[in-house]
């Protein structure tokens, strides 16, 4: 079974699938050494990796580029974030199967106009598409792909918008009809009120998709305990952890005048060149270098 189909099936299944935010191979792979199912290729990671807005400035290619190296280093099955699809349903039909040949397992397309504002940033402009239009690139999305497998999530940012629930619950059903595999529904509120509520009436066939970054005191149990929801995101906790890691250490090594102190609480050296695959490289030096 490949990924896809790994991916595909863990969807439907009753049992909760976790993935990790990602923004290099490296955070990939930790992610999936800590044992997460997948992992999320994030567009707000990599633009904060660039030190850049999450608003569509990187362009296409540079997301595509990590999204095929990252699949290429880790077995998890790793799912796209192409925020609006980089353009109209025409962009969407091209770029879905250069998703699909670098190893991406699922595509997440959200309906807000191009170049988005990102989500959870607040008095972001969180405009949305006309719904037929939406529709047309799910519909694109999903003629595009060559492997039946490769799924294709619609995520509406109703919520967020500020539209409430019956849109976003017009929405689902309508982006349902158009053929997508999944219902990503987002929201900024700081408790789950709002996400508990849609979650209660969806009535669509289709798993639904939480990103809990707003509302963290909702835990896995109590997401599996919904019955509707397939697929957790955790969002943007690499970048946050990397981020604070290095400002922490960068500030102690500036204050204590050296490493002389900080140095024994980061990772050795050692254990660097095993996460970067060194072991196989010696492997195949003692295989082909006669």
């Amino acid at each position: 079974m490949n990924r896809n189909a790994r991916f595909r099936q863990k969807l439907q299944d009753p049992a909760l699938m976790h993935a990790m935010s990602a923004h290099n191979p490296l955070a990939a792979k930790l992610a999936a050494e800590a044992g997460f199912d997948a992992i999320w290729g994030s567009g707000f990671e990599l633009s904060a990796s660039y030190a850049v807005p999450d608003a569509n400035i990187l362009s296409p290619s540079q997301h595509l580029d990590m999204m095929r190296a990252i699949a290429a280093t880790v077995e998890a099955p790793v799912i796209a974030d192409i925020d609006t699809g980089f353009g109209n349903a025409i962009n969407v039909s091209y770029m879905v199967p250069q998703y699909e040949a670098a190893g991406v397992s699922a595509v997440v397309m959200e309906d807000k106009t191009f170049p988005k504002d990102t989500s959870l940033r607040a008095a972001g402009r969180q405009e949305l598409v006309r719904v037929v239009e939406f529709q047309g690139k799910i519909e694109a999305a999903c003629g595009a792909r060559r492997d039946a497998d490769f799924c294709v999530i619609a995520r509406t940012e109703a919520l967020i918008a500020g539209a409430g629930e019956q849109e976003a619950l017009a929405r689902a059903r309508e982006y349902e009809a158009a053929g997508a595999d999944a219902i990503l529904i987002h929201s900024r509120q700081s408790t789950p009120d709002e996400i508990l509520s849609f979650v209660s009436a969806w009535q669509g066939r289709v798993p639904l998709v939480l990103v809990p970054t707003a509302y963290p005191q909702l835990r896995e149990s109590d997401i599996q305990a919904l019955g509707k929801v397939g697929l957790v995101i955790y969002g943007n906790h690499a970048i946050r952890a990397a981020a604070g890691a290095m400002r922490d250490v960068f500030a102690r090594i500036r204050r204590e005048g050296g490493i002389h102190e900080v140095d024994a609480v980061l990772p050795t050296v050692k254990e660097i060149i095993e996460l970067q695959g060194d072991a196989q490289m010696r492997e195949l030096e003692r295989r082909y270098l006669k």
